[in-house]
C-alpha cells in the first residue's frame, strides 16, 4: 500500500485512539443538514442543488474529534454458522465486526493472499485482538469448483454472504454441497440496470443483459431457480475508509495538490453514494429477516448529489479550500486506457426506498460527515490504494488553457 508522509497532528490522533485510555466517546453528528446549498434545481420533484454543503456539524471537519461509527443493531436472530466468500476488503471488513459482535460465528473463505484481518485506526489494540480471534478460516480457490464442493459439505454452515461472486457457476457447487442453507445473502450491484431516462432506478426496473454485472443477474436468476431462501443487494457507488475503488481517493489527491479538479461537461450530472458502515449494517439487517425473503433491495446514501457538488462536498469534509473546477468535453480528448474520472458520465442512482420500509434499514451518514469519516480514518493518515497520477488532467488543463487565449 502506497503511503504518504503523515503530519505531526494525524498521527496524534490515531495514537491517542489506539492508546489505553478509551473513555473518549465519539463524536456523533446530531443534527440533519442539507447536503447542498445555493443554486438548485427539480427532478422527479426532488430538489437538488449544486453548490457546497455549510456542515455546521463540526467547527472544522479536518479536526479529528474521534471516529463517526455506525453501530450494530442488537438483533433477535439467534446466533448462526456464517461463511463470507471473500471479506477482506472493504465492506467485509466492517460486516465481519457486526456479525462477530451480534455473536455470530465467522468463517471466510478466501485464498489467503491477503491477511484475513486487519486492524481498523479506530480500534484498539486490545478490540482488534478480541475481534480477530474470533475469525476463522478456509483457504480456497472458488474457482476451484470441486474443491469448494467437498470442502464445504458436510459443514453446517446456516448463512453465506457472498461479498465476491461475479458468475452464477461460481455459486452452484456452494449450494451443491449446502443443500440445508437457511439464506444466501448476495452482493449485487445496480450497475445491472439498464440505462434509463426515468430515474431513480428501482428494484423493479429493466435491467441490462449486457451489462458487465450480467453474471451477477445470472446468479439471482440461478437463486429462484433453486428456490432457496436468498437476498440481493445492490449498492450504487459505496465510499467510506478502506475503498479499493478510487472514488473519494481521486478527489482527495487534486484537492491535497492544490489542482483543480476536472469534470466532465456541466457537472451537472446526478449520482448516489453509500457509506460503506451503512452497507455493512443493511447487509447485517437482512440476515434472518423473513421481510428480505427472495428480495433484491437497493443500498445507498439518501442524497443524491452532482459532480460538482461532491467535489465541494469532498473539500468541505477534508477541510481544504473549495476547489476550482473545470469542465471538459470528454469527445474531444484520447485518454487512451486511461480513466479520466472515477464515475460513469451519466446521471446514476436508485430508490433505497424499499429496504427503509420493508428492512426497518436508514443509512446514518450525511455525504459530507460520511466523506470526513473517510479521509479521517485513511486518506488524512497517510494511506490510499493508488498513487497519484495527473497526466490526464493535465491534457485537459493544457487544452482548456489554449482555448482560453
Amino acid at each position: 500500500m502506497a503511503t504518504m508522509n503523515i503530519l505531526n497532528q494525524q498521527h496524534h490522533h490515531l495514537t491517542a485512539i489506539r492508546s489505553a485510555n478509551l473513555n473518549t466517546k465519539p463524536c456523533f453528528a446530531t443534527k440533519r443538514h442539507s447536503l447542498l446549498s445555493g443554486s438548485s434545481f427539480t427532478l422527479n420533484g426532488l430538489r437538488l442543488d449544486d453548490r457546497s454543503h455549510q456542515f455546521k456539524g463540526y467547527k472544522s471537519l479536518n479536526i479529528w474529534r474521534g471516529p463517526v461509527q455506525v453501530t450494530a443493531l442488537s438483533s433477535s436472530v439467534p446466533p448462526k454458522k456464517i461463511l463470507i466468500m471473500g471479506g477482506t476488503r472493504f465492506i467485509g471488513v466492517y460486516l465481519t465486526r457486526f456479525l462477530v459482535k451480534e455473536g455470530h460465528e465467522v468463517t471466510l473463505f478466501t485464498r489467503g493472499k491477503a491477511p484475513i484481518t486487519q486492524q481498523l485506526a479506530e480500534e484498539s489494540d486490545q478490540e482488534y485482538a478480541e475481534f480477530s480471534s474470533k475469525v476463522l478460516h478456509i483457504k480456497g480457490d472458488r474457482q476451484d469448483f470441486e474443491f469448494v464442493k467437498t470442502k464445504l459439505s458436510g459443514s453446517g454452515f446456516d448463512v453465506i454472504y457472498d461479498i465476491n461472486g461475479r458468475e452464477a457457476a461460481e455459486v452452484e457447487p456452494i449450494l451443491d454441497a449446502l443443500p440445508n442453507l437457511e439464506q444466501y445473502i448476495y452482493c449485487s450491484s445496480a450497475g445491472v440496470y439498464l440505462k434509463s431516462d426515468l430515474l431513480p432506478h428501482f428494484e423493479t426496473d429493466a435491467v441490462d443483459p449486457k451489462s458487465r454485472h450480467k453474471g451477477k443477474l445470472d446468479t439471482e436468476n440461478l437463486f429462484t431457480k433453486r428456490n432457496i431462501n436468498w437476498t440481493s443487494l445492490r449498492p450504487v457507488y459505496i465510499y467510506g475508509p478502506l475503498n479499493y475503488n478510487p472514488i473519494e481517493e481521486w478527489f482527495f489527491h487534486r484537492l491535497k495538490a492544490g489542482r483543480p479538479i476536472p469534470i466532465p461537461n456541466s457537472g451537472l450530472q446526478i449520482t448516489q453514494l453509500g457509506h460503506v458502515k451503512d452497507l455493512a449494517k443493511a447487509f447485517l439487517m437482512v440476515l434472518g429477516n423473513e421481510k428480505a425473503s427472495k428480495q433484491v433491495f437497493n443500498l445507498s446514501g439518501s442524497k443524491y448529489v452532482t459532480f460538482n457538488g461532491l467535489a465541494k462536498a469532498c473539500a468541505k469534509a477534508a477541510g481544504f479550500p473549495e476547489p476550482e473546477i473545470i469542465h471538459y468535453n470528454p469527445k474531444e480528448f484520447d485518454f487512451g486506457k486511461k480513466k479520466a474520472f472515477p464515475f460513469r458520465d451519466q446521471h446514476f442512482f436508485a430508490s433505497i426506498e424499499k429496504a427503509q420500509r420493508e428492512v426497518g434499514w436508514k443509512p446514518e451518514f450525511g455525504l459530507v460527515e460520511g466523506l470526513a469519516d473517510s479521509y479521517n480514518l485513511d486518506f488524512g493518515l497517510g494511506k490510499y490504494r493508488k498513487e497519484p497520477d495527473f497526466s490526464v488532467d493535465d491534457m485537459i488543463l493544457d487544452r482548456t488553457l489554449v482555448l482560453q487565449k
